[in-house]
């Protein structure tokens, strides 16, 4: 999605909406919508550092804002509809009743890490708030790694990109790729644990689903 916006758009946007455009631009990508967030934070910090028109604390409290508030938008909708669109229609896709109640088992134990973690990867930053939601992370514990997750992330490449400038661009790709194969490897062993242990797994689904009522 970098390519929806070069540095010289951010900048045109950034002259005219200042502040409010990364906020915005944020906090739609964290609610669900494929938008270039990242891309727009990390251009404002370079946008800030070349020109000095702005103050980068407030690019990178801008956009920890809009990913705080994105995020929760993202999980009530996930909460309010998402489960009832995956009770409805999930068994069109393989997921039955049984493995939704997994679900909501696995981000019970999970699922902060995966809200926290979801932040530095494009797809997960989208859907990892409205996925939370459909599977009733406790909003307590959600909220903690929403925040956490970020403001981490909104320092690191809001600073990151302000004081390395473009020498960022060139590290960016190879991190992203290693972060990317880390995830995959991350992913595959979890299936394997998955399939050797589905059926303890659905069972300890049901036994917390039962006591929580």
């Amino acid at each position: 999605m970098t390519h929806l916006l070069d540095q010289a758009q951010i900048a045109s946007i950034l002259s005219t909406y200042g502040y409010w455009a990364i906020f915005v631009v944020v906090a739609l990508e964290s609610a669900g919508l494929p938008l270039p967030g990242e891309t727009m934070l990390v251009g404002a910090a370079i946008f800030a550092r070349l020109s000095g028109t702005m103050a980068i604390e407030n690019v990178v409290v801008a956009a920890a804002a809009g990913a705080i508030v994105g995020d929760n938008i993202g999980y009530w909708l996930g909460r309010e509809f998402g489960t009832k669109l995956l009770e409805r229609y999930g068994h069109y896709v393989g997921l039955g009743l049984e493995k939704l109640r997994l679900g909501q088992y696995l981000f019970y134990r999970w699922g902060g890490a995966i809200v926290f973690f979801g932040r530095f990867f494009a797809l997960l930053r989208i859907l990892a708030a409205s996925l939370a939601g459909a599977n009733h992370l406790p909003l307590g514990r959600f909220f903690i790694y929403n925040a956490t997750g970020g403001v981490v992330w909104a320092c690191a490449f809001g600073y990151g990109a302000y004081f390395l400038t473009a020498g960022f661009e060139r590290i960016k790709a190879p991190i992203a790729a290693a972060l990317a194969c880390g995830l995959a490897f991350g992913l595959f062993m979890m299936w394997r644990y998955y399939k050797r242990h589905e059926a303890r797994l659905i069972r300890d689904a049901d036994a917390m689903l039962s006591q929580r009522g």
